[in-house]
């Protein structure tokens, strides 16, 4: 496949010089005193990332994340200002004060910790490889000499990077939305992504006739946290509060079942306590 072609040194040369930049920007989003005076909490969320973010028939913002960031401002009392971004954009977006808090299926890393403060979980997500029923798939060994596609700066980029074997090429698109139609497509077959995004790529699959992808290997389960800048533990705290206050009433709850289909994990349960 022209084009789809990335070595492991081109990759960790690419991850290396995002790091370095994202590291240097300054750290400059609003605290918690300046979004209740102005009302108004900017939140970064990535709209191309079913069901955790994206568009309706009608064009509105809907999933997982854009309520959970309604419950954030409503429990603030402030207006919810959406700032789109894209998966690799969501920090960058939060140190160069585009936004005041990310809410987009952010996993809470330890290289992530050095330049964000993550929130308790709100959410969880697993980190899965998936291909059609009749790819010869039991572990990641597997992987190799195979195309594998994923959205960049994800944590589905990085597990499948650091687990994948050498020869597995790997294809980095922008986002969830775009690496999905290079399957629909028929570019690709396998995907490294979340189980909401298969489910989500596997419905169209499914009303074009192609065969669905199965879940082959479970790569990780992450913990989803709200990224806020470091240096605003006003704002860090009071998010922690809310969170916790919306576990313990069941809204969150109530919100992850709604978009994929299941309660949240006793892990994420936990933090209501």
């Amino acid at each position: 496949m022209p084009g789809f072609k990335l070595t492991r040194s081109m990759a960790a040369i690419a991850v290396t010089t995002a790091t370095l930049l994202t590291t240097a920007l300054p750290t400059q989003a609003n605290t918690l005193a300046q979004v209740e005076q102005q009302k108004v909490l900017r939140v970064a969320i990535d709209l191309n990332a079913p069901p955790f973010g994206m568009k309706n028939s009608d064009l509105k913002a809907v999933g997982s994340d854009v309520e959970t960031a309604e419950l954030l401002a409503k429990d603030l009392g402030v207006k919810l200002e959406i700032v789109p971004t894209t998966q690799a954009n969501r920090i960058p977006f939060l140190l160069t004060n585009k936004a005041d808090i990310v809410v987009s299926s952010l996993s809470i890393t330890p290289q992530r910790k050095e330049v964000v403060d993550f929130s308790v979980p709100y959410a969880a997500i697993q980190s899965v490889i998936a291909a059609p029923a009749t790819e010869d798939i039991k572990s990641m060994a597997d992987l190799k000499g195979k195309t594998v596609v994923t959205a960049r700066g994800t944590t589905n980029d990085a597990n499948v990077t650091k687990l994948a074997p050498a020869g597995t090429n790997i294809v980095r698109f922008e986002d969830d939305a775009t690496a999905m139609t290079a399957v629909t497509s028929g570019r690709a077959h396998i995907y490294s992504g979340a189980p909401a995004i298969i489910n989500s790529l596997n419905k169209n699959l499914e009303k074009q006739g192609s065969k669905p992808l199965d879940i082959k290997v479970v790569m990780a389960t992450a913990m989803l946290g709200v990224g806020v800048a470091k240096n605003n533990p006003e704002l860090l705290q009071k998010i922690d509060e809310l969170i916790r206050q919306d576990l313990k009433n069941g809204k969150l709850n109530t919100i992850y079942k709604k978009y994929h289909g299941t309660d949240l994990p006793a892990d994420v349960m936990a933090g209501a306590k």
